[in-house]
């Protein structure tokens, strides 16, 4: 219960005045502190959009003799775009059915304490560096790949993305596509599960008493409440996939190729790692095409998260 301040009195009316002129002056503060951290946000996000643009005209201008391996700017990017597109559509295809299906585990179906432990775990996954991502997918997780890959061409070569030859060494772009998926498997479990724990239980339990079993309720109840997590969950976890620099760089073999076969040793690069491996150096106008690159990354993530938002908003009205 509030408690209820006496007004009738002096004393009521000045204890009154002073709880609301300090309360209000509470409000006062934390609405000027989050107004500038929104406009602080917005302001370094211009200054990053203006620095990129900037550092990058130079290269715009600049003739295809001057840059990289003589091409023009859009023959030196579009791979390169092919590429981070590529491997953060294998990403999400693989990492956000299974991100879903922990999450529902975890929240809905596994035991108090197994819950804890498990969601743990899956956090955990987050806090390893990406390098360390990296040194698996080529020690560990491509040569134990080899023989998959080899399967795929055999059995379903006729299908272009498996159509080979299968590399040798595991150092593809499906390769890559799995580290990725395991890499942004927690981001989007994270959000998914806090929100599958907050479904109505009303409405669980109405289900269950209309007969419905656990996966209908799931169905029915569970995954409608949760459907805007799940596409920002994805979102945040696509725009990681898009990030992603040292992994993808130590996993694949590139040649620049615009292929969409995934299992042959020829592979395009991706914005992020193109930019890791050759900025130390770089020099001149090949150090503004890198960072036109950038631009073009920045400018992709930008707008995934805008249709993101949209999306959310749209679910959310419906």
């Amino acid at each position: 219960m509030e408690a209820h301040t006496d007004t009738t009195t002096v004393g009521g009316q000045i204890l009154a005045e002073a709880t609301g002129g300090a309360r209000r002056r509470g409000d006062r503060i934390f609405s000027n502190t989050a107004t500038a951290a929104g406009v602080t946000i917005l302001v370094l996000l211009a200054g990053v959009a203006i620095f990129l643009f900037i550092e990058a005209m130079p290269a715009v201008t600049a003739s295809s003799s001057e840059l990289p391996d003589g091409k023009t700017l859009i023959a030196y990017i579009a791979p390169l775009l092919f590429g981070t597109v590529i491997a953060a559509t294998i990403a999400v295809i693989i990492a956000v059915p299974l991100a879903v299906a922990v999450a529902l585990f975890i929240s809905q179906i596994a035991s108090g304490r197994l819950a804890l432990v498990l969601g743990f775990v899956v956090d955990l996954l987050a806090a390893i560096p990406s390098i360390v991502y990296g040194l698996w997918g080529i020690f560990v997780l491509g040569p134990a790949a080899v023989p998959v890959l080899k399967w795929l061409e055999d059995n379903l070569g006729f299908i272009p993305i498996f159509e080979g030859p299968a590399s040798a060494t595991g150092r593809t772009m499906l390769v890559a596509g799995l580290v990725l998926s395991v890499m942004i498997l927690p981001i989007v479990s994270a959000v998914a599960r806090e929100v599958f724990t907050q479904a109505p239980r009303r409405l669980k339990e109405g289900a269950y008493a209309l007969g419905a079993t656990r996966w209908e309720m799931i169905r029915m109840v569970v995954l409608p409440f949760g459907r805007s997590a799940i596409i920002s969950g994805s979102m945040l976890g696509l725009g990681r996939a898009l990030g992603e620099t040292m992994a993808v760089a130590i996993i694949l073999s590139v040649s620049g190729a615009v292929t969409f076969d995934l299992i042959s040793q020829a592979n395009p690069s991706t914005i992020a790692a193109n930019v890791a491996l050759n900025f130390p150096e770089s020099s001149g106008v090949e150090v503004n095409a890198l960072i036109a690159s950038g631009l073009v990354l920045f400018a992709v993530t930008l707008i995934v998260n805008m249709a993101a938002r949209a999306v959310i908003n749209r679910s959310n009205v419906q």
